[in-house]
C-alpha cells in the first residue's frame, strides 16, 4: 500500500516533467492570446470610439486593427483544439505505448488505469484552466466592444470561443487524442487519427447550428446545446480509452 501511494504522485510527476515543453507552450498561448484580447479591450477599441467622433481621425494598420485582431484571435482559438489532440494522441499517449515505456511502468508500482488516469488528469488540469480563461475573456471583450468591431456572432471565429464550447472542445481533443493513442499504439497514425476527429467535429460544430441561428438573443441557447453535445462525445472518448486500455492490458 505504502509503494503504491507513493507511486501515484510520482506518476504525476513524471507525467509534467515528460511534457513540460508542451504544457509551456500552451501556458505561453494562453498568456499571449489573453493579452492581445486585453489590449483589444483598452487601448484599441477605445482608440476607434474616439476616432468616430467628430474631429476625430486615427491611422493604423491591418495589424492594429481591432476587428482584424479579434477575428485572427477567434480562429486561432476554435483550432487550438485541433493542436491539443494532436500532441494528446502523439506525444502523451501514442510515443510511450510505441516506445515501450508505458509496458515497462505498468510493470512496476503503477498500474494501466493509474497510469492513464495520471495522463488524463495532468493534462485535463491545465488545459480546462487555460480553455475557460481564454473563452471567459473572449466573450467578455467582444461583448463589451462590439460597437467598433464589423463582427456577427454566427461566425465559427465567434460562435466557438465565445463560451464553454471552447474548453469543451478542448477537452474531447485530449479525450479523442487519448484514445487515438491507446487504439493505434503509434506515434504518427495516432497524431492524425486525433487531428482528423477533432478538426470533423470542429467543423459541423459549425455546420450544424447554422440553420437554427437568428437573433442574437439565441445565441446562448445554440451555444450551450452545442458544448453538451461535445461533452457528451468527451465522456464516450474517456469511456472508449479506459475500455481499450483494459482489453489491451488484459
Amino acid at each position: 500500500m505504502t509503494a503504491l501511494a507513493h507511486a501515484r504522485p510520482a506518476a504525476g510527476r513524471t507525467v509534467r516533467r515528460l511534457h513540460r515543453p508542451a504544457l509551456l507552450t500552451w501556458a505561453a498561448f494562453v498568456v499571449l492570446v489573453t493579452g492581445a484580447l486585453l489590449w483589444v479591450h483598452f487601448s484599441g477599441a477605445p482608440r476607434d470610439r474616439s476616432c468616430r467622433r467628430p474631429g476625430g481621425w486615427c491611422g493604423y494598420t491591418a495589424f492594429t486593427d481591432v476587428t482584424n485582431i479579434m477575428n485572427f484571435l477567434g480562429e486561432a482559438l476554435t483550432y487550438a483544439p485541433c493542436a491539443v489532440a494532436a500532441w494528446a494522441g502523439g506525444a502523451l499517449i501514442g510515443r510511450e505505448l510505441e516506445s515501450g515505456t508505458a509496458g515497462l511502468v505498468w510493470t512496476q508500482a503503477v498500474s494501466p488505469v493509474r497510469w492513464l488516469t495520471a495522463r488524463l488528469t495532468t493534462a485535463a488540469v491545465p488545459l480546462l484552466a487555460g480553455g475557460t480563461l481564454l473563452a471567459v475573456t473572449f466573450g467578455r471583450v467582444w461583448s463589451a466592444d462590439r460597437d467598433v468591431l464589423i463582427t456577427n456572432w454566427t461566425w465559427d471565429r465567434v460562435f466557438v470561443p465565445r463560451g464553454p464550447l471552447l474548453p469543451a472542445l478542448v477537452l474531447f481533443a485530449l479525450a479523442v487524442g487519448v484514445l487515438a493513442g491507446l487504439a493505434l499504439r503509434r506515434t504518427l497514425p495516432a497524431l492524425g487519427a486525433a487531428l482528423a476527429a477533432t478538426l470533423g467535429v470542429r467543423t459541423c460544430v459549425g455546420e450544424l447550428w447554422k440553420p437554427w441561428r437568428g437573433t442574437l438573443s439565441g445565441a446562448w441557447s445554440l451555444h450551450l446545446a452545442a458544448t453538451g453535445v461535445v461533452l457528451a462525445a468527451t465522456a464516450l472518448a474517456i469511456v472508449a480509452a479506459y475500455t481499450v486500455l483494459r482489453r489491451r492490458t488484459a
